[in-house]
């Protein structure tokens, strides 16, 4: 069991730092009252260990506890965040950003942590009211602000929220500066005596319209041929929800601003909530996310359903079938067909630059790797995180070396313009139903648009299998998922033979005759198996979330047959686990 840190050369159990709570008399009534109820499994799982940084900052469920969200784990890291500030001299006096989502507690974490910088003289510019991750990373671009915090979860069920924490180029804190603020939230000893200062402190200000003003005035730009929109955007019916999140003021602006006139929006999900009581779980991701939308887009015979996540990072797509029902994308589909569009757009319009990059992760989709050699265009592939794909924009803008036209994830996250260093549901918004007017042009769906880049390119189909495992059994259980495979290294799958492997933990890429290269990337928990057909699957434990991942790819000459590689991909990975 981990022990946590009690004093210098000491440390304490799980029950020492629950009795240490129970005894605290200044602890919220609510607080005192989880604590009473809970089992002995709940004490373990609540107090062995404490939130720890990921690939996007900390998540976690809410409650008592250093393995929870609560105010004090929420001061503890702004505390932290503080002393590395302090660190870096006179430009603390830049200041953070912070905003908040629609989650529990969300606003009271914001300023919790605005009272904590207070009092190290450091200057805080909180939003007045809920808004999207996107915009915070404007917001520290424009006050040219050192840091950012965001309050979320992303798209994590209601029971949870996070704390994400920002570089000043607008992208999530990179590795180096991470782990130096866990150093400094280790620091610690007393989560509870970290002081605050009053909530009317001069240091913080609150910040509001004007930004959401100039962040809209950029988005403008996103649209690449507004004559598409004028003529056929204005006949495209959509169905827009926000998922009781952040992004309905914004979404509605952007596509109003565009040109956009057909926007039925679900109403019933319009209103910020963090109990999300129409869904079971906030993500666009699920088709379950989608029922509502499904219903009014029948009443008003949309072309294309459209959700952002709570945080409005991530944004979910469905299309009309020629029979009349709606089929989610996927993140891999949606990152296709916005990059086909893109180049061929730039093309026809002679604006494509000679130097034009792509950046994904190493886990998203080959297909847009296919799409940009197409048009002799660069495909960077990074790890998961958007902090490697915000770092590629600033070596781009910073050498010249290539202009960036796109990056995004396969998990629904995508960046059109780096006015923003983050994943921007809002961009995606508008460039997706751009797209949807774009293939109205030609009297298609943006289905049909999906079925012709597979015609042109090969049928590349994709699947991501999630197993949640939570607490400390989860932990150990994923480290011997990850353990299994490094020791027992799969050489087929589905009897296609492995040509590459890639440990990204140990930065090496070992082909099947056994010849072993160096990878140049950050370490990190991740094996790649490249197959001799083109196809892959990767295997990863999450950095925000207790789950392990399972990413399959398959290629083939036909749907059907890519489609089989996957369930046999699926069926070794079980069996192989087992």
């Amino acid at each position: 069991m981990k022990m946590l840190s009690k004093a210098k050369g000491d440390t304490m159990s799980y029950n020492e730092i629950y009795q240490k709570w129970s005894e605290f008399d200044a602890l919220p009534d609510y607080l005192k009252n989880e604590l009473k109820n809970m089992t002995e499994h709940d004490k373990e799982d609540a107090f062995y260990t404490s939130l720890a940084f990921g690939t996007a900052g900390q998540r976690g469920l809410i409650g008592a506890g250093t393995n929870r969200m609560n105010i004090y784990t929420a001061r503890q890291t702004t505390e932290g965040l503080a002393r590395l500030m302090d660190a870096k001299g006179d430009s603390k006096k830049r200041g953070v950003a912070i905003a908040y989502d629609s989650r529990h507690f969300s606003k009271t974490f914001a300023f919790e942590a605005a009272r904590v910088l207070a009092l190290h003289d450091i200057p805080s510019f909180v939003f007045e009211s809920l808004r999207p991750t996107p915009e915070l990373s404007f917001a520290i671009r424009e006050l040219n602000t050192l840091t950012g915090i965001m309050i979320t979860a992303s798209h994590n069920p209601a029971p949870y929220n996070g704390y994400k924490v920002y570089g000043e180029d607008g992208g999530q804190m990179p590795p180096e500066d991470a782990d130096k603020l866990t150093e400094y939230i280790q620091e610690i000893d007393d989560i509870f005596q970290i002081p605050l200062a009053d909530e009317d402190n001069e240091l913080i200000t609150i910040i509001g319209e004007t930004i959401d003003n100039k962040y809209l005035a950029e988005v403008k730009a996103v649209t690449i041929n507004q004559d598409i929109i004028n003529t056929y955007g204005k006949n495209l019916n959509i169905v827009f929800t926000p998922l009781h999140g952040t992004g309905e003021m914004l979404g509605r602006k952007t596509l109003a601003q565009a040109g956009f006139e057909k926007i039925a929006v679900v109403e019933a999900q319009a209103i910020p909530d963090g109990d999300f009581p129409t869904l079971k779980s906030p993500n666009p991701e699920n088709q379950a996310a989608f029922e509502l939308s499904e219903q009014l887009g029948r009443e008003v015979d949309a072309d294309m359903l459209v959700a952002t996540d709570p945080d409005a990072d991530r944004i979910g797509v469905e299309v009309r079938l020629p029979n009349g029902t709606y089929q989610p994308l996927t993140g891999n589909q949606i990152g296709a067909v916005l990059a086909k569009y893109i180049l061929e757009a730039h093309k026809q319009a002679g604006t494509l630059p000679a130097n034009a990059a792509i950046v994904k992760s190493i886990v998203s989709t080959e297909l847009v790797t296919a799409i940009a050699k197409s048009y002799d265009v660069k495909m960077i592939d990074v790890l998961t995180g958007f902090k490697f794909i915000a770092e590629q924009i600033q070596s781009f803008e910073e050498t010249g070396s290539h202009t960036y036209m796109m990056g995004f994830e396969e998990s629904f996250g995508y960046l059109i313009k780096p006015f923003v260093r983050d994943k921007d549901a809002i961009q995606a918004l508008l460039l997706i139903c751009e797209v949807a007017a774009y293939y109205k042009s030609l009297g298609k769906t943006l289905y049909d648009g999906i079925q012709d880049i597979y015609a042109e390119y090969g049928y590349y189909l994709e699947n991501t299998v999630s197993i949640t495992l939570e607490g400390i059994d989860g932990a150990a259980q994923i480290k011997a998922v990850m353990d299994k495979f490094r020791l027992n290294q799969p050489t087929h799958f589905n009897g296609i033979k492995v040509a590459l492997t890639e440990d990204f933990l140990h930065n090496t890429s070992t082909s099947a005759d056994g010849e072993t290269t160096a990878l140049t990337t950050p370490p990190s928990n991740v094996l790649k198996y490249h197959l001799e057909d083109g196809s892959w699957i990767a295997v990863r434990p999450s950095g925000t979330e207790p789950k392990i991942k399972f990413y399959l790819a398959a290629v083939a000459e036909t749907q059907e047959a890519s489609a089989d590689k996957l369930i046999a991909f699926a069926d070794d990975i079980n069996a192989f686990i087992k």
